[in-house]
């Protein structure tokens, strides 16, 4: 089993993915693009019907950091600093989340790393829903530094 499919499998079976029915349908094996998606079922459904909120955000959490870590390598710490999440528009049925990262994208971080100590970036998902309509938008900002020689 290749490592991608079991990276896959690991995050399809994480309990607080799992509980809310969130689904990697693709990880490319460069890890710069991944594909969520969660259907609407009665238990990540708010009072209203719609998806709850929280399960939503749960579909944007980890990913560009995951993304990150994976792509700048070993020598390079990536941390979760801040996140927030606007809510356009009920989100109903399946609902779904593309994440990308270019070449471009590493790169600059990677140059600025070069003159800099530590950096911010804020990277930015829209979660639809079946129309292509966007259902919210999350923003999360990103720590990133080089690791200590020692």
């Amino acid at each position: 089993m290749t490592l991608k499919r079991r990276a896959r499998m690991f995050l399809n079976s994480w309990p607080p993915f799992l509980g809310a029915g969130i689904r990697i349908k693709r990880l490319a094996s460069d890890w710069k693009e991944i594909d969520v998606e969660m259907k609407l079922r009665w238990w990540n459904a708010n009072y209203v019907g719609t998806h709850y909120g929280g399960s939503l955000y749960s579909m944007a959490d980890p990913f560009f950091m995951l993304m990150l870590i994976a792509n700048l390598g070993k020598d390079y710490i990536v941390w979760d600093k801040a996140a927030s999440i606007r809510f356009k528009k009920p989100g109903r049925g399946k609902v779904s989340a593309s994440f990308r990262l270019s070449e471009e994208q590493i790169g600059e971080i990677k140059n600025a790393l070069n003159s800099q100590a530590k950096i911010e970036r804020v990277f930015t998902v829209e979660i639809k829903d079946e129309s292509g309509n966007v259902v919210a938008e999350v923003e999360k900002l990103l720590h990133v530094r080089k690791k200590d020689p020692a």
